[in-house]
């Protein structure tokens, strides 16, 4: 760790199965690890005995794809049960979850719950549930949350916000924090410029969404950012994570740190699982463009909306 990189603003890499004996025998200088939090509910498995191990030397940011923060049926108790007893082992430094519902009512049968991660509208209606959702979690945590902005394959007509505008009320209104997934608003600006030949080029697109944001959200409210790779598929970009980040949302990435300064950032790899040390190569990576943004003189304050 440099002098000038606070350990709260270090990279990290995303721990997975494959890599686990390799971590543990190599102890790698890395800022922080980051796991999905469903795959530890159960304390009694060989991966909760992993977690536990790598906590002693190691800051843990639990990531979860599960909470269904946007549903309006609710948050399921026996999830949130779960995630909590999970928080308590663990001491996480940051828990987070995305912006998209999962659960829905399905008439007599009950509640139904999609394995996936389903978008929301940028809506007043939705704003509240999520908002509400997002309180229940963090009163039952005793801790703020991260939210994610996520890479969606289709858009609602009915909308009363932008994407900044309603992650800036829901981290006003709510308490939590963003993170900052920078691949994913680089997915979204590459889908719409195929959709729309108007569209702007996707990294300008991502660049405008990024200074929209900073002009409304304090830098502190940017708890985590995320990158990772995607793939392009003949009708779709998919935001996969199964290669390494791209020159754009580098690209991408340095101007969310000029605007935003340092957060701690983590490299998401979570198929086509390369040799460890690529991994860490490119955390390396992350954290050169954290160590340049540390040692930078700050910028200029942005101007910021008077909370609701």
């Amino acid at each position: 760790m440099t002098p000038s990189t606070p350990a709260t603003t270090r990279a990290g890499i995303g721990l997975r199965q494959p890599h686990y004996a390799t971590f543990r025998s190599a102890l790698p200088a890395v800022g922080f690890v980051e796991v999905h939090s469903e795959n530890f509910f159960n304390p009694h498995d060989a991966g909760a005995a992993v977690l536990q191990a790598v906590r002693h030397d190691y800051p843990v940011s639990l990531h979860g794809v599960g909470l269904g923060l946007g549903s309006a049926c609710g948050i399921d108790p026996h999830h949130l049960d779960g995630l909590a007893a999970l928080v308590e082992r663990i001491d996480p430094i940051r828990v987070s979850d995305h912006a998209s519902f999962a659960r829905a009512s399905w008439g007599r049968r009950g509640i139904a719950h999609a394995n996936d991660l389903l978008p929301v509208a940028f809506t007043h209606a939705q704003l509240e549930i999520l908002c509400a959702n997002v309180q229940q979690v963090q009163e039952r945590l005793r801790r703020p949350i991260l939210v994610e902005n996520l890479s969606g394959y289709l858009h609602y007509a009915d909308a009363d916000f932008t994407e900044p505008e309603f992650f800036t009320a829901l981290c006003r209104q709510s308490g939590c924090g963003l993170l900052l997934d920078v691949n994913n608003l680089m997915v979204n600006a590459k889908n719409a410029a195929r959709q729309d030949l108007h569209a702007p080029e996707p990294l300008d697109a991502v660049l405008a969404w990024i200074n929209a944001l900073a002009e409304l959200l304090p830098a502190t409210a940017i708890g985590e950012i995320h990158l990772a790779g995607h793939s392009e598929q003949p009708e779709l970009i998919v935001d996969d994570h199964a290669t390494a980040v791209s020159p754009a949302v580098w690209d991408a990435y340095a101007h969310a740190l000029a605007r935003f300064g340092p957060a701690p950032t983590l490299i998401e790899w979570d198929s086509d699982l390369p040799p460890l040390a690529v991994l860490l190569g490119e955390a390396a990576s992350a954290q050169q463009r954290l160590d340049a943004c540390c040692t930078r003189p700050a910028a200029a304050p942005t101007s910021i909306v008077e909370a609701a």
